[in-house]
């Protein structure tokens, strides 16, 4: 039998094997979600059982009513336009946002009591006969410093005689019945006039826009008196002629003659020195409230020093100067008795 030498040739072959790869860590990040959902859950059910069921009722208020969480936070950038497509101006609270509420309940009830009053005005302004036909002319907003109502002027239907203070007798019904809603409340009320960028031409010639904008807002306030509203809620009368426009793109539209009504807050209450009734006034490190309504500085410390010269001579004391008492006071004495020489 004849041997084959020829070598025959080895073949080897590779399975590539596929389909089972390496997984990642697709697990992990699913498990990470779990775990944050589940902390997130029980952190829910501990806030909930931690507070109040009146707490609870005011955070569910306030989620109820968007606008409300914006005057709890800041300027509301929103405005219930009833007819108009215009944006709200700024100058009057909008730009600067509120200061850190105190008690942040106490905020949310008020942030909550506006924007329901700002709900029924809407409600007032389309069931009122006198009202609904104007209600293109009236805006509603939340601003920093509370609920502002404007009632703005259109072309051919402006709220006053054309450059003067006297209120055309349908703006007078609509302040009348804007003052029936707002007396429900017990906010100071901010009156604000406002006119245009085209110069005052009268027989006066110093009466200006800044002098027709303060003589409208009088008016308008003496008609919100008319119609019901007392006296002492009006905290502040304003005329700002045209220095804040409505539409600054045409300083001469009639959309910037206006009045702005606003139902303050409580934190711009405070701010500029109004009396709330059942809170009382805090003058620690500060001094007596101006007639402008700002604050004055504390008075300086009586040293005993010798009493001021007028014009006719010394202003007897009336009260018999006391020994200083300390080193200070002594070494001011005695720089007034011996002046240096020139």
């Amino acid at each position: 039998m004849a041997v084959d030498n020829k070598k025959q040739p080895i073949v080897i072959k590779k399975v590539k094997k596929g389909g089972e790869g390496h997984h990642g860590g697709a697990w992990k990040v699913a498990y990470a979600d779990f775990v944050t959902a589940m902390m997130a859950f029980f952190l829910l059910l501990w806030l909930l059982g931690s507070t109040s069921q009146h707490d609870r009722e005011v955070i569910s208020d306030v989620f109820q009513s968007p606008s409300a969480i914006e005057a709890a936070g800041g300027a509301s950038t929103s405005m219930i336009d009833l007819g108009g497509a215009m944006e709200t101006p700024k100058g009057e609270g909008d730009p600067l946002k509120a200061p850190p509420p105190e008690d942040l309940t106490d905020q949310l009830e008020e942030a909550a009591r506006l924007d329901e009053l700002m709900q029924r005005i809407k409600q007032q302004i389309e069931n009122t006969p006198t009202m609904i036909d104007f209600k293109d002319q009236l805006k509603l907003d939340i601003t920093t410093e509370g609920l502002r109502i404007q009632i703005v002027d259109r072309e051919n239907r402006p709220m006053f005689d054309s450059g003067s203070a006297h209120l055309k007798w349908y703006t007078k019904e609509i302040l009348h019945e804007l003052a029936k809603t707002i007396s429900e409340v017990p906010n100071h009320i901010s009156v604000t006039g406002h006119t245009d960028a085209t110069t005052f031409h009268g027989q006066r010639s110093n009466y200006t826009n800044w002098e027709l904008s303060a003589d409208r807002a009088n008016a308008a306030r003496r008609e919100l008196k008319t119609g019901g509203m007392n006296t002492e809620r009006f905290g502040r009368v304003v005329g700002l002629a045209s220095s804040v426009l409505f539409d600054k793109q045409n300083p001469a539209a009639p959309v910037n003659r206006r009045i702005s009504i606003i139902v303050l807050n409580r934190a711009t209450e405070r701010a500029i020195g109004l009396d709330i009734p059942g809170e009382e006034v805090k003058q620690d490190r500060v001094g007596p409230a101006s007639e402008t309504g700002a604050i004055l500085p504390p008075p300086l410390p009586d040293f005993g020093l010798p009493a001021p010269i007028s014009a006719g001579g010394a202003v007897p004391a009336t009260e018999p100067a006391t020994e200083p008492a300390s080193e200070l006071e002594r070494e001011l004495l005695r720089a007034l008795d011996n002046p240096p020489s020139q």
